[in-house]
This record gives structure tokens, sequence and C-alpha cells, in this order.
């Protein structure tokens, strides 16, 4: 294909996104935010954003942000020669504004069978964020605490303010992060990762 196109391999089918929006890229820049400060206090884990991952034969992506434990650490997934991801990222997100039904239904089966941990999906139009969490290798969906923050099981300390998210509030969004970052369980992950890395 011509340098720079851009397509995605899901369920053997592929798929051409349309141009994004500016609401998508703003989501995206948010949640990129979000998930790379948690990066940043959490060695041992990488953040990346529309890269491809190679899940298996017929599941190509190019999530909107992943997370993962690095291979050293523990992790699932590995870098290949290329350059590119192999296997499942612990976490996945996805924006969707106009892919929201490929993104709650052909992608989240990928993800699922491949074995993505966790996997969020920002519904901008509605708007809502809905949180996915592996279980007994199936996705259930979850909801956030009475609190309305989401709290990682896979990632400790990353909680995520819905409210802040969906009204664009950053402040209050990293925030709430950098508290779960300041929290007893992020400290001893990072402790556990840092253990495996030697």
């Amino acid at each position: 294909m011509p340098r720079g196109f851009q397509a995605e391999l899901i369920e053997g089918v592929v798929y051409v996104p349309s141009p994004s929006t500016n609401w998508h890229a703003m989501f995206q820049s948010d949640v990129s935010t979000w998930l790379g400060m948690y990066r940043t206090y959490t060695p041992g884990v990488e953040h990346g954003t529309t890269g491809t991952v190679i899940l298996g034969d017929g599941d190509e992506p190019q999530p909107d942000a992943i997370l993962r434990i690095v291979e050293s650490a523990g992790g699932s997934s590995q870098i290949d020669k290329k350059g590119y991801i192999v296997g499942a990222p612990e976490l996945h997100a996805e924006i969707a504004y106009a892919s929201e039904s490929i993104d709650l239904h052909q992608k989240r089966r990928a993800y699922e069978r491949a074995g993505v941990q966790e996997y969020i999906v920002v519904l901008v139009r509605e708007p809502a964020v809905r949180f996915f969490r592996l279980q007994n290798q199936t996705f259930q969906e979850v909801a956030t605490d009475a609190d309305g923050i989401w709290r990682s099981t896979v990632f400790p300390g990353l909680w995520l303010n819905v409210r802040a998210l969906l009204d664009r509030d950053g402040k209050s969004l990293l925030d709430t992060l950098q508290r779960g970052i300041d929290s007893e369980v992020h400290r001893d992950f990072v402790a556990r990762l840092q253990s495996s890395g030697k």
C-alpha cells in the first residue's frame, strides 16, 4: 500500500478508518495524557498510541491507546525485530466517535480472544465510558466504584475519574490519577515490577 496508508485487520477483515474528527482527537489526547502520566511513575510499563498490535493471524488492530507491562517485567506481549508489538498488551483503549459498532463488537471479540486483560471504550457521542475486564477468558463489563472512579486491577493505582474525562476537566482527571499513583497499592506494584525485572 502507499506510504502512510492506515488500515486495521480485525477478525480477518480489513477496515480503513474514517478521517478523525476533532472530538476523537481531543479525547484520544486526554486518554493518552492520563496513561502517559501513569507510565511516567511506573517503571516497567509502556504506553503507546495507534501502533500496530499483532494479536494473531487475523487480528492486527491499531488501538487508540495501550498500556503494557514490558516483557522483562513479566508482561504478556513482546516487541518483534521490526518494532511491532506481538501478543496482547494488558490494557487497550478505544475512542469511539464513528466506530462504536466495531469497537464494541469486532474489536471487543478480538481483544477478548487474544487475552487483553482490560478494555476501555470512550463513547464520545453518548457520552459514556464502558469498561471490560477479562474473567475466565471472557470480557465482563464492570462499573465504576461508588465515587465514580474506575480503578484498574491489572495496573494498581491507575484511577480514572469518568466525569472529569467526559467533561474534559484535565486537572481533576490528573488529580485523581495522582491519588492513585500515591497509593500503597501502586508502590507495591512498582516494587513487584522492579523485582520481576531483575
